[in-house]
C-alpha cells in the first residue's frame, strides 16, 4: 500500500525526510484543520482485503494523544472536498 498523489493535494508530508513515505495530501483549512490523504493497494493486497475483511492501521503518535482518524473508500466516505 502506498500513498498517491491526487489533483487537489495542496501538500506533501514528510518530502525531505527519507525515513518516510512522501505523503500528498489536502489539508481543508477548516476549523478542524481536516487532513486527507489516498493510498493504493497493491493486487495481493485488495484480494487480501477482499477475503478477511480486515483492514489493520498503525498510527505513530511520538508520545502525544492520537488524533482522530476516518478510514474509507471514497472521499465523500470521510467527508474530503475532493472530486474523482
Amino acid at each position: 500500500m502506498r500513498p498517491i498523489d491526487f489533483q487537489q493535494a495542496n501538500c506533501v508530508y514528510a518530502a525531505n525526510q527519507p525515513e518516510y513515505l512522501p505523503l500528498p495530501a489536502l489539508k481543508d483549512g477548516g476549523p478542524g484543520e481536516q487532513v486527507t490523504s489516498c493510498w493504493r493497494l497493491t493486487w495481493r493486497e485488495r484480494i487480501r482485503l477482499l477475503l478477511t475483511g480486515k483492514l489493520w492501521l498503525a498510527v505513530w503518535t511520538f508520545g502525544q494523544p492520537l488524533q482522530p482518524i476516518l478510514p474509507g473508500t471514497t472521499p465523500e466516505e470521510v467527508g474530503a472536498s475532493v472530486r474523482q
